[in-house]
């Protein structure tokens, strides 16, 4: 296997797992956008936005993971290294997700909780 074929099997394994996580997250991410943005157009936008974000910054790391096939480093552990720097970002790009979405729903909470009751 040649260094460039090694390269974009890589980045190919990168963008297929970041599509598992989108794919996984969508109905779930929708269902609390929605309830955070209001209406069903502002969440599209954020999913959309945040799918973007975590299918790309994965990429970004596993694009800087070049192979350098030398003796006795198998092919299969420059791939492993390439696709664990992607795993990084995409771990990275979840929990800033996570953080993201937490601080908005503890921010609506406590405008919900001071709302004079009717």
């Amino acid at each position: 296997m040649t260094e460039a074929t090694l390269y974009l099997t890589g980045l190919g394994m990168s963008l297929a797992i970041s599509l598992v996580v989108v794919v996984y997250l969508r109905p779930h991410l929708c269902a609390i956008l929605v309830e955070l943005c209001g209406t069903v157009e502002r969440a599209a936008f954020w999913v959309a936005f945040t799918n973007i974000a975590v299918c790309l910054f994965p990429l970004v790391f596993a694009i800087y993971g070049w192979p350098q096939i030398q003796e006795p480093r198998l092919a299969v552990h420059e791939l492993g290294t390439q696709v664990g720097a992607a795993l990084i970002g995409l771990l990275a790009a979840v929990i800033t997700l996570g953080i993201v979405l937490s601080m908005s729903i503890a921010a609506r909470d406590r405008r919900t909780a001071t709302l004079p009751r009717e």
